[in-house]
């Protein structure tokens, strides 16, 4: 929990882009990495829901099997990011982020060259402790090199880089599958993956460690204080980490049960082809888009927790529209952009959200266990979507997971205290 050290800085300019102008040139490469970074990694998840339908019929698995390599994804993200918060407080934010792209670049990589579905499977659990532990890093990294007048905006517009990714993957399976039969195009989907690995050299050349985090792990050194992995579970903290747990866990599991299957609701039920559905992908995609950047503002402007609890009502809504109106095709592509605005706007208060609600020296464990504990629970929804789906309407499916994560998150979020503008110390 925040200690008595911890201050609050008013914010005074509050428009979209005033904190870029007075950015520091480490923060503006800060800021550029992990946005970098982001995107890639945005791109790398994606590709799998894009080619799910492709994997079903090469390899002649059911909805609900071909779902389970999503959810194993995120179950080993979740892990992945609790040990790579647990590294970032011990070895460095920065060395730890380098050390995770590698990881999940080389393990998409081998997704590419897998022979059968049990091989992806094993591959994508594996890459998945890298695509956790990257988000851990990077968003501790943002949150701690950005002053906290800015942090709301800078750390929410580089969430946005995870609707830039997601439209790379887009394209390039417009590309691919119009150029290449599928039984090859989606193995140079996943080769598309090991892309993120190049950033490694600009990290290591341009981006620094954060102060505070070199002057607390320098005053543990000295104390012998080594904090605990499982200290996040006692005291007062452990209200904080359940309650975030809860937040996370309704915020990716609605973001995951509609985005996972999405593709394959339009391919199916909406009997469009893969590349007629991307124009109903990019409605979705720019909704997104915007809705990150809106959300960085709304952050700092009227708080987290507001975005929060304004974001979840506007995601239920949206969802019982686009999932269970009779609408046509042309007011479903209308209704994408809302659908992704909604569904991704609130991720852009959650980095700075939960670095706030730590101190330093349990940040990165903090801010790694909450985050992608929501993605191991979350995880599961792409399997149980999948699952329902063979018992009712693939839209039902989607309806039903979306709108009981969102009610949790709403309810979580009202629990939990507002951080907007609060300094980090090295001892809070």
């Amino acid at each position: 929990m925040p200690t008595s050290s911890s201050t609050i800085t008013p914010v005074e300019d509050t428009s979209l882009t005033g904190f870029y102008r007075d950015m520091t040139v480490p923060e503006k490469r800060t800021f550029w990495a992990c946005a970098t970074g982001w995107a890639l990694d945005g791109m790398d998840f994606m590709i799998y829901p894009l080619v799910i339908g492709t994997i079903i019929m090469l390899w002649q698995v059911d909805a609900g099997t071909a779902g389970l390599a999503g959810t194993v994804t995120l179950l080993a993200s979740a892990l992945g990011g609790w040990g790579a918060g647990y590294l970032a407080d011990r070895i460095g934010r920065v060395r730890t982020l380098q050390l995770t792209i590698i990881w999940f670049s080389f393990f998409s990589l081998l997704c590419a060259f897998a022979q059968n579905f049990e091989q992806l499977l094993i591959y994508r659990a594996l890459l998945g402790l890298g695509f956790g532990g990257e988000w851990a890093a990077g968003a501790v990294l943002m949150g701690e090199t950005i002053r906290a007048q800015y942090r709301g905006r800078a750390v929410g517009s580089v969430q946005s880089g995870w609707a830039v990714g997601w439209g790379l993957a887009v394209l390039a399976q417009a590309a691919l599958f119009s150029l290449l039969p599928a039984e090859q195009a989606w193995r140079w989907m996943f080769a598309m993956g090991a892309l993120p690995a190049l950033l490694v050299l600009y990290l290591r050349a341009y981006v620094k460690e954060p102060e505070v985090s070199v002057e607390a792990r320098a005053k543990l050194a000295i104390s012998g204080d080594r904090p605990s992995i499982l200290e996040i579970f006692q005291g007062p903290i452990l209200k904080t980490t359940i309650l975030a747990s809860l937040v996370t866990t309704g915020c990716q599991g609605g973001y995951y049960a509609i985005t996972f299957w999405v593709p394959r609701f339009l391919t199916t039920e909406r009997k469009l082809s893969i590349v007629s559905s991307t124009g109903y992908l990019s409605a979705l995609i720019i909704g997104s888009f915007i809705g990150y950047l809106v959300g960085a503002w709304f952050a700092d402007k009227y708080g987290r927790r507001s975005l929060f609890l304004t974001f979840s009502l506007g995601a239920m809504v949206v969802v019982l529209a686009y999932t269970q109106l009779p609408l046509s095709n042309e007011l479903l592509w209308v209704l994408g952009f809302p659908l992704g605005f909604f569904a991704s706007g609130y991720f852009s208060g959650m980095g700075a959200f939960l670095t706030e609600l730590y101190p330093t020296r349990l940040r990165g464990s903090g801010q790694g266990f909450c985050y992608n504990f929501g993605r191991g629970v979350g995880a599961l929804f792409p399997f149980l979507v999948g699952y329902l789906s063979q018992i009712t309407t693939l839209a039902n499916a989607i309806c039903l997971f979306a709108l009981f994560a969102y009610v949790l998150f709403f309810l979580a979020a009202y629990g939990l205290p507002e951080t907007r503008g609060k300094v980090l110390h090295a001892d809070g």
